[in-house]
């Protein structure tokens, strides 16, 4: 068991659980010996939406941001591509956004650092028995911001800490993490990774692919969808969900132009064809 899976069993089977409703004492200001210290090796997953703020924030494309900013751990048990924010290669292993003021793109931070204190476990990934998503405290030992006399609930810090559009694009690319396709077991093939990397994460590449490519000779979309994905990199996000559940998972959620569909569906007859006179 690794790591992280022995951190998730600890949560599912120890840690109070806590509704939106649930009190916690908290406070993070310069006045702490801690401020900053939790900005330091740490793994920080960055969802795709993470990746747009963060880039747009500092004035670069995705595939710059991905380069300099991001590190693409390698392991033959992901289902799918993931990508974690990339420390200084330093003692301390500090975040490259933060400086003695605290966080230099703090309007910006990934949604983990926005979180904490606050975890959320969903337990239905592991534990059928239990449906429910739950936040739960990290009162880690170094932390000195449980001392304040700051009262919040769960749904007060959410709102303060802005979660709810980070929640909004962040539900749909669980919806594509989550999908039966990976809970049968089944395997991207290195072409289909590819695809969901450059979707989920690479947004500007995305958008090259839309515009420069035959995409949209195959299929149909409405004009105010094609100028909504190109202008906004949240909508094109949206957009590249639609084309992973159609492009992945065989679902009907784009639209083929119709001299483009008579000649897949012949194609795929052809090998049907083929199939059966080899017998393979």
């Amino acid at each position: 068991m690794s790591e992280i899976e022995r951190f998730k069993e600890e949560i599912l089977k120890n840690y109070p659980r806590l509704t939106p409703d649930s009190p916690f004492r908290f406070e993070c200001h310069h006045g702490l010996a801690c401020f900053n210290a939790c900005c330091g090796d740490v793994n920080i997953f960055l969802t795709p939406y993470d990746i747009i703020r963060l880039k747009q924030a500092l004035g670069i494309s995705s595939s710059e941001f991905l380069a300099k900013f991001t590190l693409a751990p390698f392991d033959k048990k992901l289902r799918y591509p993931i990508r974690l924010l990339k420390m200084n290669d330093d003692q301390k292993k500090t975040c490259p956004f933060v400086s003695e003021q605290g966080c230099t793109v703090y309007g910006d931070r990934p949604w983990a650092c926005r979180m904490f204190p606050l975890g959320l476990a969903s337990p239905s990934e592991e534990d059928k028995s239990v449906e429910d998503e739950f936040y739960f405290l990290l009162q880690e030992s170094i932390c000195q911001g449980f001392g304040g006399k700051r009262e919040w609930t769960v749904g007060d810090w959410l709102k303060d800490q802005g979660i709810t559009e980070y929640t909004k694009v962040g539900d749909l690319f669980k919806e594509i993490t989550l999908h039966p396709f990976f809970r049968e077991g089944k395997e991207l093939k290195p072409q289909a990774m590819e695809m969901f990397h450059m979707v989920c994460y690479d947004i500007d590449k995305f958008r090259g692919f839309v515009f420069e490519s035959s995409f949209l000779e195959k299929f149909e979309v409405a004009e105010d969808v094609r100028q909504a994905i190109k202008e906004d990199d949240v909508e094109l996000l949206k957009f590249g969900f639609l084309w992973l559940r159609f492009a992945l998972f065989g679902e009907r959620t784009m639209i083929l132009k119709e001299g483009v569909e008579q000649t897949v569906k012949r194609k795929m007859q052809d090998k049907v064809d083929q199939a059966k006179a080899t017998g393979k």
